[in-house]
């Protein structure tokens, strides 16, 4: 897709999310995504109960204990095709921060970090996001401006909208193995990101009783 392609795209998404929470589109929004407003989504954010400075460090002591073990685990591949599997919303995008709609979303860093220190080590990144099909190029296109190596992008297609969560995202992660992977680690910030298996190992994120979900 091309730079005007993805700006049209991302314009027109825009005015969908922003009809659906009620709000008013003007014609300027309709052409080009607005930037992302850092200090104004954190304050917002701060002020209904997560403390962003907090999720920050909370985050970065789970991914710090992914580090090590990623090294660990590259080091016995023993010839294996090595996958890592992602969420996406507040795990590896500030989504809770910042509107998605507001593109690009900034990434967690630590997870950026432990992504490019997983690719660095031959591991395959996917992400698998119960986000739905209607936004599979644009969120691979925010993964990739923020710096993400994508191996695969699962998001959720029609069917899949009627069922559970947890249950659908354990299918995405069965099919990766299917293709031959050995999936070493999977993190998110949600049960239902981690749940059913298929993982060597997971690291939940904070979501502080679903504030995060």
């Amino acid at each position: 897709m091309t730079g005007r392609g993805v700006g049209r795209r991302i314009g027109a998404v825009s005015a969908v999310v922003a009809l659906a929470v009620g709000g008013t589109v003007t014609a300027a929004q309709t052409a080009s995504a607005a930037p992302a407003e850092t200090t104004a989504s954190v304050a917002a954010a701060q002020t209904s109960g997560v403390d962003y400075a907090t999720w920050q460090a909370d985050v970065k002591a789970v991914i710090d204990q992914a580090v090590p073990y990623v090294r660990q685990r590259t080091e016995n591949a023993a010839g294996q095709k090595q996958a890592i599997v992602f969420d996406i919303d507040n795990t590896t995008l500030e989504t809770y921060f910042h509107p998605w709609y507001q593109l690009p979303t900034p990434a967690v860093q630590p997870s950026l970090e432990l992504a490019e220190y997983a690719k660095s080590r031959g591991v395959a990144v996917f992400f698998v996001t119960a986000r739905p099909g209607i936004i599979e190029e644009v969120t691979e296109w925010n993964l990739k401006a923020v710096g993400y190596p994508v191996d695969g992008l699962y998001v959720r297609d029609l069917p899949d909208l009627f069922g559970q969560v947890s249950a659908y995202k354990t299918g995405k992660r069965a099919e990766i193995e299917a293709g031959g992977y050995t999936i070493i680690a999977n993190v998110g910030n949600n049960d239902s990101d981690l749940l059913g298996g298929h993982a060597e190992r997971t690291f939940k994120l904070p979501d502080y009783n679903g504030q995060l979900s």
